[in-house]
């Protein structure tokens, strides 16, 4: 059995009932997928119902002619390859069934090896043709990203869980506050997979309604819904051989967390508005800031689909636990000719940083533009940091020293940074470096009204 053959799908035509049985049986014990149809209309009632990678087509049947299956074929699946069985007298048939869409064609007699590699050569021109068509979409989603950083002993435990990860197949859930970089942790794990040249898609769900999310995720058919003038493939077939990244896993509603269950089952999917079954290979890696045991004890997350995503779980550390790690990290966003004065650095490496490596590097972007020289310094800083940590004796310093808790800390500067954007949201949220859903939760867990009170 080649290395292919476990994944295709594979459909035989053939009026010829022991012959079709001479080929289910070698292609069975070949580990393909197989199928069979006594006539082109059994074929296509199938073909309705699910996808096929290869379909071996006889061009020779009672009923409707190949012609006329080829042309039905490729229109209710424009991605299956067909491969024609021909004799000698409709050779030239089987020229005008390639022009129509065809990928080959085999004369009769011919040998089952060679009937095999033509086989796996046409699910591999399928492979490589949906990985041509979406390489633009993959590579917008997976462009490159900052290296993840860090030598803090929280960070080399991260490290470590990524090595040991990367190698297995296994569904992976990352968890950790907003802005610690679960995303390039994704990168990193599939990077370090057997998938890794293969394609990763990213899709967040807190960023779209549930509708599209739907879409998104398995695709639709034509007409599927208002708006829907062609099919279109998903996350998940764009993915096919690869990884699928899915940040924000929690917001999934109920009906979506019971298709991705099914999926990471079988691997098998429907487009919005088909019937038809489709098998995907794609690794998952999920992503969350929630409490994901809580969420499935107050229901509102699959207990299964939960044990399925969280295979291993790899807990990324707030910026505030890695101790050391965020003068690396200021070295590795700024230019080479750039600096950093040593009050400023001090003032950075004293602040709670509430969001994380992402509000620090959106603090540096900023610096950078106030800078004057490529130098940056204390009053380059977001004014949250200088409050926070200037002269040492500002309230969060005070805080700590009086032994108050970090959550009462964080409230505070939630409470500050609101105040002073006159609760404006969408300000308050970039101060903070957080995006407005996670500042609508900070709200919400801290009881704070719009005003900050």
């Amino acid at each position: 059995m080649t290395s292919a053959s476990s994944n295709i799908d594979l459909l035989f035509v053939d009026d010829d009932a022991e012959f079709r049985e001479v080929l289910v049986a070698r292609f069975s014990r070949r580990g393909f997928r197989v199928h069979e149809a006594r006539d082109g209309a059994q074929a296509l009632e199938l073909v309705e119902r699910r996808h096929f990678d290869v379909v071996v087509l006889d061009m020779l049947m009672p009923g409707l002619t190949g012609i006329e299956v080829l042309e039905r074929l490729k229109a209710a699946d424009p991605e299956s390859e067909v491969l024609l069985l021909t004799g000698e007298g409709t050779i030239e048939t089987a020229v005008q069934a390639m022009r129509l869409g065809a990928y080959d064609y085999l004369t009769k007699p011919f040998s089952l090896a060679d009937l095999e590699t033509r086989v796996e050569k046409a699910y591999e021109r399928a492979q490589l043709r949906k990985e041509n068509v979406h390489l633009k979409a993959a590579l917008h989603r997976t462009a490159a990203a900052p290296l993840i950083v860090g030598e803090s002993p929280a960070m080399q435990e991260v490290f470590r869980l990524i090595e040991r990860a990367g190698r297995t197949d296994k569904s992976i859930l990352i968890q950790g506050e907003s802005g610690t970089g679960k995303e390039l942790v994704a990168k990193a794990l599939h990077q370090a997979s057997t998938r890794a040249d293969k394609p990763m898609v990213v899709i967040n769900c807190a960023a779209l309604p549930e509708a599209l999310l739907e879409s998104e995720l398995f695709g639709h058919e034509k007409g599927a819904f208002t708006g829907a003038v062609a099919a279109k493939q998903g996350l998940f077939e764009m993915a096919d051989g690869g990884t699928l990244f899915i940040d924000e896993v929690g917001e999934l509603a109920p009906s979506l967390q019971a298709k991705l269950l099914r999926v990471l089952e079988d691997g098998s999917m429907r487009r919005v508005g088909s019937l038809k079954e489709r098998r995907v290979d794609v690794r998952l890696l999920a992503a969350t800031n929630r409490d994901m045991q809580e969420e499935v004890a107050q229901k509102h997350f699959r207990e299964d689909l939960y044990y399925r995503i969280n295979v291993m779980s790899l807990t990324l550390p707030p910026l505030r636990e890695r101790h050391g790690d965020i003068s690396l990290l200021v070295k590795h966003a700024l230019p080479a000719d750039w600096t950093v004065d040593p009050a400023a650095m001090k003032a950075m490496e004293s602040y709670v940083w509430p969001g994380n490596v992402r509000q620090l590097l959106n603090a540096l972007e900023r610096a950078q533009i106030m800078s004057d020289d490529k130098c940056i310094r204390v009053c380059d800083l977001p004014p949250e940091v200088i409050a926070a940590t200037s002269n040492d004796l500002s309230e969060t310093s005070l805080a700590i020293v009086a032994g108050e808790r970090l959550s009462d800390i964080q409230r505070a500067h939630v409470m500050e940074i609101l105040v002073r954007e006159q609760g404006n949201k969408a300000r308050a949220a970039k101060a903070l470096g957080v995006n407005r859903r996670s500042l609508y939760r900070l709200l919400a867990k801290y009881g704070i009204s719009a005003e900050g009170k």
